[in-house]
């Protein structure tokens, strides 16, 4: 496993983050693992170096709060890493501009500011690329990217009239409003033949890609086959070429934003 910095920190993190979405009650979706089938996961993780799950000592705020004034979510925040309760904060999803005046509220009272984002950020979703990936980098914030499989879409079991071959391929209905245009199975096609030309799995291309893009610290990876898991740590060994990237890249066209809703 490699290790990085989270953003300007002195935390090292390994390169692949486990997400643990898929872990805890059935009732909260179909494919979520109950507590015994998921420790085989963390454990496996563990034996394989991964350091980053979702979350401990990074405490994160999911989403831009538009009801309660920056001031107050920022002096919150601030509190919780003073007292000792985390040692840093981050951020997901919103618009840069947001994100931008947060930070801009902790620098001017000298409160603690964010040194992630998690944001949405895959080959078929690549908007955060305009505005909220350069101002991390700017900014020295470690960029934590989930559904960098597209919530299983690169994967290439998606059927064109919708569902696919798993129970999340049929049972997860955010999918069908981020995916599933002709272009995205177009560009899911490439992730294929890159692959079936380099002798790995789709997974480890479509995570290579993200594990490529300047300032990205670790994908946030969901796995609930064990299979699925080592495919996810083996990516961090493959290094796409150049030509390859602009292969998986060139198809993409701009699209409306729906990171932050």
């Amino acid at each position: 496993m490699d290790y990085v910095r989270l953003g300007s920190t002195g935390l090292k993190v390994s390169r692949i983050c486990l997400g643990m979405m898929t872990y805890g009650s059935p009732e909260w979706h179909p494919w979520t693992l109950d507590e015994a089938a998921s420790k085989p996961f963390v454990r496996r993780a563990l034996e394989c170096g991964v350091n980053f799950f979702d979350t401990v000592d990074l405490y994160q705020i999911h989403r831009f709060d538009y009801e309660t004034p920056i001031e107050e979510t920022m002096s919150a925040l601030d509190a919780i890493v003073r007292s000792g309760k985390a040692r840093y904060i981050g951020a997901s999803s919103m618009y840069a501009w947001q994100f931008a005046k947060m930070l801009y509220v902790a620098d001017a009272n000298g409160w603690t500011r964010f040194v992630s984002m998690q944001n949405h950020l895959n080959l078929i979703y690549r908007e955060e690329e305009r505005e909220m990936i350069p101002l991390c980098r700017a900014e020295g914030i470690g960029i934590i990217p989930y559904s960098p499989m597209a919530r299983g879409f690169l994967a290439g079991d998606r059927k064109k009239g919708g569902g696919g071959d798993t129970t999340r391929a049929n049972s997860d209905k955010l999918a069908a409003r981020f995916y599933y245009e002709d272009l995205d199975f177009a560009i899911a096609d490439r992730v294929g033949e890159v692959a079936k030309r380099r002798g790995v799995s789709r997974m480890q291309i479509a995570l290579a890609w993200v594990l490529s893009r300047p300032g990205v610290a670790a994908p946030i990876v969901g796995a609930s086959k064990l299979q699925h898991l080592d495919e996810a740590m083996a990516a961090v060994a493959v290094r796409l070429t150049a030509d390859e990237c602009t292969f998986l890249e060139e198809l993409y066209q701009p699209q409306p934003v729906v990171g932050p809703l």
